[in-house]
This record gives C-alpha cells, sequence and structure tokens, in this order.
C-alpha cells in the first residue's frame, strides 16, 4: 500500500509539473503586415506591460506609427509620433520617393517616451551634411498623439539613430555615418532635452558587410552588445552582433555572425535585417526586424518591407540566438489574449467598412504622401451626407517629376496593403465637366510608382465625354493606358471603382454602377511588379485631380471597404 501510494503521489506530482510547465506558443508572421519597416519595440511595465513598436513611414503622413500589443499577437494602431504640420514642417520640402522619416528607434527612460530618427533628403549626395536632419520626439502618453513633441535637430552626418543610457547616468547616442562615405558605427554623448552632441567616436566597423546600419546598445552581464543591420536591405541583408566591456571598444565580433538572416535560402521571407530586441513581462527575449514577402526571387512583394518576430535565447554571458524566421512560428509562452488597449486606430488585421458619418473624421490609419491639404478632404458636407468630399488638386498622384510635389499637395487618401489577398472598393459620384478633370483609386507605392484607375473626362468621337482609364507609372514596364467609355447608362450615378488582389502576383481594376455588384466589370489585370519596388509597401486609395488643368469639379466618396481575405506566408 505504501509503494502504491508513492507511486500515485509520484504520478501526481509528475502529472502537476506537466501541467504547470509553459508551453511554446504558436504566432504567424509578418506580426505587421504591409508597409512597416525598420520596427522598433520596448515592453513598458509602468503602461500595464504593454510593447510599442514604432516603423518607418518616409513620405507618408501621419509619420511614424506606434502599434501596441498586450499579448504578442494583437497589434493595434494608437497614434503616430508625426502628426502635426509644425513638428517637422520640413517633411513638406523632401524630394524623391526614398526620403522622407527613416529608421527611428522607440525608447522609454524615466517616464518619458523617445523616438530617435532622421528626416533624409534622398536626393542629395551622402556627402552632403544638409542630406541628414537628425532629431529627437519626446512623448509623455503614446495613447494621446498631441502628447509628442516638435522635433528637436542635433548634428550627425548619418542616420539610423538609437539612443543609450548608461549606468553612471550618461545619455548616448550610437548611429551609422553615410556609409558610402565612411561606413561604420559611431557614438557620441547626448542631451536628449538640448539637442547637443559630444563628439563622435567610430566604435565598430561592423564584420565587412555593405552599409553596417540601424545599431543599437543593449547592457548586459557586464557587456555592452552592439547590434547592427548589414548587407544593404536586399536579399543579403543580415544582423550582427559585437560586445566589448567598455562602451567605446574594443568591440569583438560574435564568431556566429550573422545571428538573423534569411539569405541563400528559398524561404518566402526574405531581406531580413534591421533588427531590434525587447524582453517580454517574463523576462523572455524576442527580436523584431524588417522582412519582404516574395521569396529568393524578389519580383512580386507589393507590400514592401514588413516587421516580423523572432524569439531569441539569450544565457547569462553568451551570445544571443534567434530562431530562424517563418511565416508559422513557435516562441515563448504568450500572455492570454487581450485586446483591452487605448488609442483610436483599428487592430492590424482589421479592415475597413467606412461610411464618413457627419461629425467624424479620417479614420487613424487613413494616410496621406506628405502634408495634405486640409481644404480638399472634407467629412460630410452640406447636402453631401456619409460622403468624403474630394477637392482636385492640380497636380496627379505622379505630380511634378514622379519624386516632388511642391507645397500645395495632391489630393489623395489611402491606406496601407496588409493582405496578399483583399478587395478594396469605393462608391464615387463624380460628374467631370473640363478635359482632364479625375477621380479615381489607386494601388499607390511612390509617386513614381503606382497603379490608378480613374474616371476621367477625355475627348471621344462625339465630343468630350467621361471615361474609365486605367494607366501606371513605374520604373518597371507597366501596360499601356487602357481606355473605354463610361456607358450612357452610368454617367448619371454614382459608380463603383473596385481594387481585388486575385493572386500574389496581379491586381484586377474593376468599376460599374454602384448597387449592382453583378454588373462590375474588369477593366485590367495588371501585375504587382511595378509597384514592388524600394523601402515603403503599396496604399490602396482614392485622389482626385484636374492633372494640371483647370478643373474644379469635387468628387464625393462613400462605401469605402476594404476586405481582408487571405494571407499568404509560405
Amino acid at each position: 500500500m505504501i509503494s502504491l501510494a508513492l507511486v500515485s503521489l509520484s504520478l501526481l506530482a509528475a502529472l502537476s509539473s506537466s501541467l504547470a510547465a509553459p508551453k511554446n506558443s504558436t504566432y504567424y508572421n509578418p506580426i505587421l503586415p504591409g508597409f512597416h519597416p525598420d520596427p522598433s519595440c520596448i515592453f513598458v511595465k509602468e503602461w500595464d506591460s504593454t510593447v510599442f513598436c514604432a516603423s518607418s513611414s518616409f513620405n507618408a503622413f501621419p509619420g511614424i506609427p506606434i502599434h501596441a500589443t498586450k499579448d504578442l499577437q494583437n497589434w493595434k494602431l494608437v497614434g503616430h509620433v508625426l502628426n502635426r504640420r509644425e513638428q517637422l514642417p520640413k517633411l513638406a520640402e523632401t524630394n524623391r520617393s526614398t526620403s522622407g522619416i527613416w529608421a527611428p528607434t522607440l525608447r522609454y527612460h524615466k517616464k518619458t517616451f523617445y523616438l530617435v530618427t532622421t528626416l533624409v533628403d534622398d536626393e542629395l549626395p551622402q556627402e552632403d551634411a544638409s542630406r541628414w536632419t537628425n532629431i529627437i520626439f519626446r512623448g509623455t502618453n503614446p495613447f494621446k498623439p498631441s502628447t509628442w513633441s516638435v522635433a528637436t535637430h542635433f548634428n550627425f552626418e548619418g542616420y539610423d539613430t538609437s539612443p543609450f543610457w548608461d549606468t553612471d547616468g550618461k545619455t548616448y547616442i550610437v548611429a551609422a555615418y553615410a556609409w558610402k562615405v565612411q561606413p561604420g558605427i559611431f557614438i557620441a554623448e547626448a542631451n536628449l532635452e538640448t539637442g547637443k552632441v559630444g563628439n563622435w567616436t567610430k566604435i565598430w566597423d561592423g564584420t565587412g558587410g555593405m552599409a553596417p546600419e540601424g545599431p543599437h546598445i543593449f547592457r548586459k552581464d557586464g557587456y555592452y552588445y552592439l547590434t547592427a543591420a548589414e548587407g544593404g536591405t536586399g536579399l543579403g541583408h543580415m544582423q550582427t552582433i559585437a560586445r566589448s566591456k567598455r562602451l567605446h571598444g574594443p568591440y569583438e565580433s560574435n564568431p556566429a555572425n550573422p545571428i538573423l538572416t534569411n539569405a541563400n535560402t528559398t524561404s518566402y521571407f526574405q531581406t531580413i535585417g534591421h533588427a531590434d530586441f525587447f524582453q517580454d513581462a517574463s523576462d523572455n527575449w524576442w527580436g523584431v526586424a524588417l522582412s519582404t514577402r516574395g521569396g529568393p526571387d524578389y519580383t512580386y512583394y507589393p507590400m514592401g518591407r514588413e516587421t516580423i518576430m523572432a524569439p531569441m535565447t539569450w544565457k547569462k554571458g553568451e551570445w544571443p540566438h534567434f530562431t530562424q524566421v517563418s511565416g508559422k512560428m513557435n516562441g515563448w509562452p504568450m500572455p492570454p489574449p487581450n485586446k483591452h488597449i487605448d488609442g483610436d486606430g483599428p487592430f492590424i488585421a482589421e479592415g475597413d467598412d467606412v461610411d464618413f458619418a457627419p461629425g467624424s473624421k479620417l479614420p487613424a490609419h487613413f494616410t496621406h504622401w506628405r502634408f495634405p491639404n486640409a481644404t480638399q478632404f472634407t467629412v460630410s458636407p452640406p447636402g453631401h451626407p456619409n460622403t468624403l468630399r474630394l477637392t482636385p488638386s492640380w497636380l496627379n498622384l505622379t505630380a511634378l517629376n514622379g519624386n516632388y510635389a511642391g507645397p500645395s499637395g495632391q489630393a489623395f487618401v489611402g491606406r496601407r496593403q496588409q493582405d496578399t489577398l483583399f478587395t478594396y472598393s469605393v462608391d464615387v459620384d463624380f460628374k467631370p465637366k473640363v478635359a482632364g478633370e479625375e477621380t479615381g483609386v489607386s494601388v499607390f507605392l511612390t509617386q513614381n510608382h503606382h497603379l490608378d484607375l480613374g474616371i476621367v473626362m477625355l475627348e471621344g468621337e462625339n465630343g468630350l465625354a467621361p471615361h474609365f482609364r486605367f494607366r501606371g507609372e513605374s520604373y518597371i514596364p507597366v501596360p499601356a493606358p487602357i481606355i473605354t467609355p463610361v456607358s450612357s447608362n452610368w454617367t448619371d450615378h454614382k459608380l463603383t471603382l473596385q481594387i481585388k488582389a486575385a493572386n500574389m502576383t496581379h491586381y484586377v481594376f474593376s468599376a460599374g454602377p454602384a448597387g449592382a455588384r453583378s454588373q462590375l466589370q474588369d477593366l485590367a489585370v495588371v501585375s504587382n511588379a511595378p509597384v514592388s519596388w524600394g523601402f515603403t509597401g503599396t496604399i490602396v486609395g482614392v485622389y482626385c485631380t484636374s492633372n494640371g488643368g483647370s478643373g474644379t469639379t469635387e468628387a464625393y466618396i462613400s462605401n469605402w471597404k476594404y476586405i481582408p481575405q487571405e494571407q499568404y506566408r509560405d
């Protein structure tokens, strides 16, 4: 009996231990799909154990989106750091589609959030110091965008800046020097309130890969760990790491570098790098990085550089190790599901069903290209409830030269494509009167890479008449314009314009009378390769323009829908 009791107790203890033992959780990449590159994430216990993540926005406005999560699975847009023109007026002057906000670093120190980043004028040569506008934003509440400060400037001829507080109370900024001038990682003591910085000192050359950049420093187990991206942001992208007993080095490179990459693999997830690290509430380590879904062919990736997450093992005194990135991941145990998060934005997996109700504003996740002209966008104007009125801009989406748009703005507003397969549609009330007047929908990557379906007033067989016109702009070959007259049975009615991602390589552009989806006609089937390029990701939205003419006819947009349908992960 005693023996049987002991066996029973042993089995019970083993069962209890098994039940109590944490199990790894399954989650899916990307955690922030679509145009969310260069992620920087922090865990803040004081803010109800919330993880906050920032990402690059380039010329998009509002800029520098902040997402938050309490369970590492449900991510919500809670605001934007750059949300007012007066914070950084120079954004209006950027030239080239690869200019704008590069690689922010988000940190929290003594009850203040710090966002350190660079406004880059990519039109200027790297040796021109005015190319780099390095800036600091300070905020007290990430759920209230108005608490973010105006930009404080500091001097550095480079980019990818990251703050670090040492144990002696001193504050530093570590950054990447202009790599075509003097590649390497530099550091200087800094005052994040005034922008005053000390002398910049090179502390690491990297491991020999192209363009060492995106540095962050972590203090752990008596070492300063310095991690950086190398290889450029293409297929050779990788994350490396070094360490030193002293902040200013010398730094010893990890013999097992790179610690994170999918280079030279057949994985669907490529270009992985530009990582940041954080610990969760259970002190488990995670890394976030950018990645592109398109495989090693690197041809079809319209959503551009997205945010992925990977678990890290970082034992005391040792180098960190990553789990290789894929679509389906097994990670550390995650907190229980928790969607109780403040903020006005949607959760990342949500679609749109926007009715532009009277008294409402544009949703928090809607975006423009540079600062919008507020007079071009009116929600529920008198006589047109539940619509968004677009007043035409003189410039179209390509603007002056595909790179610059001047101060007048472009009448364009959209939302990020965040799904491999989706359907986006709007109803349009538009009665053009003058040649060249146009309103429509676009898959917009940059001013020099976009695919548009518009209702445009053109000369026809019987004089001026509204036409449907598909046309594209890209450095990559696009189809010739497709033009067809709007049916005379439809000209006095609202029209539906629709963009559908039919598969991972092609969009279908359709049009027809509103309220009669069975009559939608497919007007163009177009590869997404022309909008798979550069640093950003596609935005689907609406535009209104006179195409450089004298037209002033307004368009009224209603029934805005974005329906997520499928996410490809392998």
